[in-house]
């Protein structure tokens, strides 16, 4: 069996793919829009993650390697973290390396 990979369509960068699989322009502008949001969001509760666990190796006065065995991770990993390499983590990941160093996460809502 053969599996079909030619390629038949490429969307252009900053197209509206909804309205391409053929929503209607106002749906699509719509889905577009809370799609982007909810990126967005996500990008920033990462980097907040991020950011605490940052400042929680710079305060303990940490190297990478050093933080990594804590975190129980690689010393690449530690180094995305404090790069803000959010594509990298899922906010479950962050959330128990937060654990792990003694800072649990409360979720607020509203």
């Amino acid at each position: 069996m053969k599996i079909d990979t030619e390629i038949r369509h490429v969307t252009k960068p900053g197209a509206n793919l909804f309205l391409e699989l053929g929503f209607a322009p106002a749906e699509a502008k719509r889905l577009q829009a809370a799609s982007r949001k909810q990126i967005n969001d996500t990008q920033l509760l990462k980097q907040q993650l991020m950011e605490e666990l940052s400042t929680w190796i710079t305060e303990h006065h940490l190297k990478q390697a050093e933080a990594a065995e804590i975190l129980m991770v690689s010393r690449p990993r530690v180094s995305d973290v404090v790069n803000k390499k959010t594509a990298k983590f899922t906010i479950d990941t962050l959330v128990e390396m937060l654990s792990r160093v003694g800072k649990p996460v409360k979720l607020a809502i509203g």
